[in-house]
């Protein structure tokens, strides 16, 4: 008997379309991470990008749990001294909602060679539309 390893070659991506509205950012970043993975497959193999491309429409409705709008508070430094900067999750809903759900789904991608490769896979959209229909995306119903 010999073990089946999957290979990235042996499988042709899908596209999927999620619409964001109403939903849970937490609830629906670990399902895009696991599209992303391919982790949904039976074949699913850690080394092997078996994952699919996944379209994110309605970015700017989804919603946090408590009041994480005010107390969620996002980090980075500019590069120079006493450079830390930060912003709330409100305030970057505001100035570009695409990017709380991009850093969500971000986190919970594994952290080595794989990461950079997967987000690229994410298009994420603030509104209804989007430019890849033409990938014919199907429509993914995600509970919460």
């Amino acid at each position: 008997m010999k073990s089946f390893m999957a290979r990235s070659e042996d499988f042709a991506q899908k596209w999927y379309l999620i619409d964001a509205n109403g939903k849970t950012v937490g609830r629906l970043a670990t399902k895009i991470a696991n599209l992303l993975r391919g982790k949904g497959k039976p074949q699913f193999t850690p080394h092997a990008d078996i994952g699919d491309c996944v379209v994110v429409v309605n970015a700017e409705k989804v919603h946090f749990t408590g009041d994480k709008w005010n107390q969620k508070t996002y980090y980075w430094h500019t590069g120079y001294p006493g450079g830390i900067k930060s912003i709330t999750a409100g305030k970057l809903l505001e100035r570009n909602p695409e990017e709380i759900l991009r850093k969500a789904v971000w986190g919970m991608l594994p952290k080595n060679k794989w990461q950079k490769r997967l987000i690229k896979r994410v298009k994420i959209y603030s509104g209804e539309s989007h430019p890849h229909k033409a990938q014919m995306p199907e429509v993914l119903e995600v509970n919460r």
